[in-house]
């Protein structure tokens, strides 16, 4: 999959992406100070997963588990309005892949 941009609006949790029943892993780094999660449900549940404030250095890795079974959903919320650029690659990924622009 491919590197991704995405306006994002300040306020609460905002979906990036959303799966079901596969295992993904999302690169993220900035803005600073956002804060990003995995956020599965269900039915009559749901359950979040992975809390991040990304530091606008690092590299920070979300990975959907085997969990999607049910609705998993990478979601973002930030502090202003503004396109937030991430990877994404199916599959569980130990590393980081090289040479990502994020």
């Amino acid at each position: 999959m491919p590197i991704r941009t995405k306006l994002v609006r300040a306020s609460d949790w905002r979906t990036l992406e959303s799966f079901w029943n596969v295992t993904t892993t999302g690169f993220f780094r900035a803005p600073a100070g956002a804060e990003i999660k995995i956020r599965y449900s269900g039915w009559w549940f749901g359950v979040d997963r992975q809390r991040q404030t990304l530091d606008g250095q690092s590299i920070k890795r979300l990975v959907v588990s085997r969990w999607s079974v049910f609705t998993a959903r990478m979601q973002m919320r930030v502090t202003r309005d503004g396109n937030v650029t991430y990877y994404i690659e199916p599959g569980s990924v130990a590393n980081l892949p090289p040479g990502t622009n994020i």
